[in-house]
């Protein structure tokens, strides 16, 4: 199977699958990670942003991506992709350059399965990525035929309405722990309890979804789109 993970930030995909993933690799799938916004911006001015001279800029943006890839590394994901889209900030972005970056991965990998952020996450840049998925794999000529959305903590669950509605579960007992550690390579991103990207709390949602599925821990996925042929 060839599996897509389109996320914002990276730590995303970890946060909101990182023991999916690691099933995926286990199980040889070809698993590739795009990344479409740096992460970082935000935290900057907006003169340094579009300046893009910022030398402690863009060391922290490298920072981050080493970050990324050694979590990926314990994942045993080996493709990866950085876009340099601004972050928190993708909704000044023409909606049409977030889709044709995303239909140009999507050639490149022939994805049999698309994972990407929740479409009513709080923050903004979740929500672009979302739409702009959609968008890219509108059902056309050789159109994707699974589509699933992740939540990312501390975004899913504080958007209002809570509109992510799980109907789809991952048994991630034997992964759990890994995905913990793989968090932990973030370490500007990984908090203390109670900040819902603690490690504390990593495992408490993942027994709080395992609870509703049978399992000891789990995570929990929207099905966008499934289509049988």
């Amino acid at each position: 199977m060839n599996v897509l993970i389109i996320a914002a930030h990276p730590d995303d995909e970890i946060l909101g699958m990182g023991g999916t993933i690691l099933k995926h690799t286990s199980n040889k799938d070809n698993v590739t990670i795009v990344y479409m916004a740096t992460g970082i911006t935000a935290r900057r001015s907006t003169t340094e942003i579009k300046s893009n001279e910022d030398k402690k800029l863009q060391n922290e943006i490298l920072e981050l991506r080493k970050d990324a890839l050694k979590a990926a590394k314990l994942l045993k994901v080996k493709d990866i992709k950085f876009y340099d889209f601004p972050d928190n900030q993708m909704d000044s972005i023409t909606l049409l350059n977030v889709v044709k970056a995303i239909e140009k991965e999507i050639k490149i990998v022939k994805p049999d399965r698309i994972y990407t952020n929740h479409y009513g996450d709080l923050n903004v840049d979740h929500k672009i990525v979302s739409n702009a998925t959609l968008t890219a794999c509108r059902p056309l000529n050789e159109h994707v035929k699974e589509i699933f959305s992740f939540e990312v903590l501390s975004s899913t669950e504080w958007s209002y309405p809570y509109t992510f509605k799980p109907n789809y579960f991952v048994n991630i007992k034997k992964q759990l722990s890994k995905k913990i550690d793989a968090m932990k390579m973030f370490k500007d991103e990984i908090r203390s309890f109670p900040h819902p990207r603690s490690p504390e709390n990593i495992k408490f949602v993942a027994g709080r979804w395992g609870s509703v599925s049978g399992f000891e821990a789990a995570e929990a996925f929207e099905i966008i789109r499934k289509i049988e042929e």
